[in-house]
């Protein structure tokens, strides 16, 4: 522990919160450009994933602040790069620009729980490192946002001085970085100002203010992300630091993007801090923000600004594994020193690409995941069974077999309602007589035990099976395979078989599938009943489209716009299309598929209450019908982009996977901030994890989209989707309808292949585009859309592959309509700061 001279903060080693890393020392040579707590750092050559491990506060809201300097401390001058993570979340992606040239990243963020990991992540070659790490409690009234955490953009003051501001001068360590540029001057004061409202600006910030060098103009502060869809929020500081005179008065109105509007006819209080920020979070469609301070008519004197902070939302779709489970798993950890023998780092079980060896979980929908299964055989465990394994509530399997375990079997065992096997063979020394009573008075569970603790007689009640066996591998594989048949065989008689019947054409979608008796729907969140259903909706009296399905109805529920879409009785949608999309709704998530907020099984009243997305579908927008802005290149790649991602999550992120089985336009919708997402999953289909690769089942889709594939011999795969996708795409670049009988080729595939024998990418391109787009850009989309809708599935690309593809069409023409920047973007860290965020000038 020692104290930084510079800033009197107080630093201590790390040793406490991790247990992984190597502690390294950048080269001597570097050491005076920086603070002493940059001399030092850990590094991560073993493991994946390595987590620093804090007992905070939940619900309290922390500045969290990494820096990584290389210095190459391992002598290789090999600059490394690697992601940062927050719990399960993927935080920022680090990189190192140079041997001295490092970065530093911030964020404010509340804690869900009481515990926190911050993780480092190998993505590539080089090793993860960290200089240091800083936590700060903040006043949790501000920096409020509606969801998601803020990643720290920038944060500056106004200054001719060079020198920037943190503590001790600001209590909570926030970096200040001085800037001023050509356009604009500085006032100052001595006089002292209050800044003691509930962001507690450093008094040396508030003396200073910018204003327009030439006090007719506006005073203008422009930036830009490297996000560009990133959402932001933004906090400007402001006081008058000039004694007025009577007849002086300072008002100005404050836009933004081309006129709209920030916060208008505003007057700084004298010499006291006053704090002006977005309560919801804004973007701009190219990542520029350009802020203009005007006078009003009103006014004598220009515009001023004292300091500005700027942060973009960082989402966190993984939610942290059961708090208590969390506690108990990591006391699991201690009490039998499984780091030894285990790579346990972070959160048990989110994301479930490093989750724990030994560990199942589930993951319920919006819900924290939970242990299902704990397998920790053969880890020479000693000693008793902890009772922490009794806070695993969830828990279904367990298995401690083969280690060296003593004493009584726990008689918590038999009050954890949903355990099903436990597995303790080959623990010659554990006493099960008590336990073994206790079950069969009170549970089913499957037991098992050594040859010594044979049951007694009593003990072959029919409400416990307790099965004595000796300790061999052959005997616990074989008993498993009998249990998975029996439960492979029960789950099979539960299913009603789906008998192929004659295709039949409603409204345009292909459905051969009628309703069955299948039971209502088993999960119970998210139901309404079709009285609350009129109330959402006003008895129906705003309808938003229909379709064969029915019609879809705008509603109301607490206060956030919804659409309800009620299933017509003479719907080709049964009600077996209708519960597999609430099934599947239920279980998944993604920012690119559209969320399903509830559903109505009343009786014969069936209702689908989706997340309202107000600017329609991606067709109507294509058309025009949405207000007549035409699409530009650009917006298309990103809905493309977007819709695909949506559905790769679908074809991969899903356990297990689907097949949409209906993609087109119609059914990619657009929220406010015109953010695509899939909808419309009644034909859904799940498809093997393992072996095959297809599925026999009933044609299912729309003409024009349906793959003639699947249309043929009724296999389907995640292929079909793609070929669907490839139909989306050439609608994208064309602005055609798909079929077009007064073409002389009808079928959009064949008439885009029909018009480019030639080689002019014009002839197909919509015209209303205006040529404002790169020719080598659309030509790369229409060649990856001729691969999707290839006649041989084998032949065309994954998702995955369709959605790298695009990604880099987007970024083509990014940065084709990249124009000059704004004042300062995300920024590196500069050995010249010992530490911060430097803006730079462009």
């Amino acid at each position: 522990m020692y104290v930084e001279k510079s800033t009197n903060i107080t630093y201590k080693s790390d040793a406490d919160y991790i247990d992984s890393g190597s502690v390294g020392k950048i080269n001597d040579a570097y050491k005076t450009l920086f603070q002493q707590q940059i001399w030092s750092l850990r590094s991560f050559p073993e493991g994946q994933r390595n987590c620093y491990n804090f007992n905070l506060t939940a619900n309290r809201k922390y500045l969290i602040r990494g820096t990584f300097i290389y210095g190459n401390y391992d002598g290789l001058n090999r600059l490394p790069s690697f992601e940062l993570h927050i719990g399960p979340n993927n935080w920022t992606s680090v990189s190192t620009l140079g041997v001295t040239n490092g970065s530093v990243h911030e964020m404010i963020h509340v804690l869900t729980q009481n515990q926190l990991q911050v993780c480092l992540v190998k993505t590539g070659e080089t090793t993860p490192f960290i200089s240091s790490l800083e936590l700060r409690p903040l006043n949790s009234d501000t920096y409020a946002t509606q969801s998601g955490s803020l990643i720290a953009v920038g944060r500056v003051y106004f200054s001719p001085t060079p020198s920037f501001l943190r503590y001790d001068e600001d209590i909570h360590d926030r970096i200040w970085v001085p800037f001023l540029d050509k356009r604009n001057s500085v006032l100052s004061t001595d006089v002292l100002v209050d800044t003691s409202n509930l962001y507690n600006v450093p008094q040396s910030l508030a003396k200073t203010a910018a204003v327009p060098a030439n006090d007719s103009q506006p005073l203008t502060i422009a930036w830009s992300l490297d996000e560009i869809t990133a959402q932001s929020y933004i906090y400007m500081h402001f006081a008058e630091i000039q004694n007025l005179e009577a007849n002086e008065t300072r008002e100005f109105n404050i836009t933004y993007n081309g006129g709209k509007s920030w916060f208008s006819y505003f007057r700084p209080p004298k010499f006291s801090i006053t704090t002006v920020y977005n309560p919801t979070a804004v973007s701009s469609p190219d990542g520029k923000f350009n802020f203009t301070f005007a006078m009003t008519s009103n006014s004598t004197l220009p515009p001023l600004i004292n300091a500005l902070e700027i942060y973009k939302v960082l989402d966190l779709p993984h939610l942290e594994t059961n708090q208590d489970e969390v506690v108990a798993m990591m006391n699991i950890k201690t009490t039998y020193e499984l780091s030894k023998r285990f790579i346990w780092r972070g959160d048990p079980c989110a994301p479930q690409l490093y989750r724990w060896e030994g560990l199942n979980c589930s993951y319920p929908d919006s819900e924290p995941p939970r242990i299902i299964s704990l397998n920790l055989t053969g880890r020479n465990l000693i000693g008793t069974i902890t009772s922490d394994i009794s806070k695993l509530t969830q828990m279904t399997v367990l298995d401690l077999s083969n280690n060296d375990l003593q004493g009584e079997i726990p008689l918590f065992f038999a009050d954890m309602k949903f355990l099903k096997l436990i597995n303790l063979s080959g623990n010659p020394n554990l006493n099960g007589s008590a336990l073994q009573q206790k079950m069969i008075d009170n549970k089913s569970v499957i037991l098992i035990l050594d040859e010594s603790h044979n049951p007694t007689p009593k003990s072959k009640s029919k409400k416990v099976l307790v099965i004595a066996i000796a300790a061999s591998v052959a005997g616990v594989f074989a008993l498993l395979v009998i249990l998975a048949i029996i439960f492979f065989v029960t789950r099979r008689k539960q299913k009603t078989a789906e008998v192929p019947g004659p295709s039949l054409v409603t409204s345009g979608t292909v459905n051969s599938e009628t309703r069955s008796s299948n039971p209502s729907i088993i999960k119970k969140e998210r139901k309404f009943t079709y009285s609350e259903v009129l109330k959402m909706t006003n008895n129906f009296g705003r309808v938003l489209g229909k379709g064969g399905f029915g019609t879809v109805y705008h509603g109301n529920l607490d206060d956030t716009q919804v659409a309800v879409k009620m299933l017509s009785h003479s719907s080709a949608q049964g009600y077996k299309e209708f519960k597999a999309e609430v099934e599947l709704l239920l279980r998944v998530h993604h920012r690119h598929l559209v969320g399903l907020v509830g559903y109505c099984d009343d009786g014969d009243k069936l209702a689908l209450i989706y997340e309202y997305m107000a600017n329609g579908d991606l067709r109507e927008n294509m058309l025009g019908k949405r207000g007549g802005n035409v699409l530009s290149w650009e917006t298309r790649m990103q809905i493309a982009v977007e819709a695909a991602q949506g559905l790769e999550y679908l074809h991969n992120g899903c356990r297990p996977p689907m097949v949409h089985r209906d993609v087109k336009t119609t059914n990619i919708l657009l929220n406010e901030r015109s953010q695509a997402k899939l909808a419309d999953f009644g034909l859904s289909r799940s498809f093997p994890i393992d072996g095959e690769s297809h599925v026999m089942t009933v044609v299912a889709g729309t003409p024009g989209y349906l793959d003639p594939e699947y249309y043929r011999t009724n296999w389907l795969s995640e292929k079909s989707d793609v070929y669907s996708f490839g139909v989306v795409l050439l609608e994208i670049v064309t602005n055609q309808p798909v079929i077009d009988k007064t073409r002389e080729k009808p079928h959009i595939t064949e008439w885009v292949g029909f018009q480019l024998t030639n080689g002019d990418i014009r002839r197909i391109v919509d015209p209303k585009l205006m040529e404002d787009y790169d020719t080598n850009g659309v030509w790369k989309v229409v060649e990856l859309a001729l691969a999707c809708v290839n006649p041989s599935s084998n032949r065309r690309p994954t998702m995955p592959h369709v959605v790298m593809e695009l990604s880099e069409c987007l970024a083509f023409e990014i940065e084709r309509k990249q124009g000059s920047q704004g004042m300062f973007t995300n920024t590196e860290f500069s050995p010249s700061f010992a530490s911060g965020f430097v803006p730079k000038a462009r």
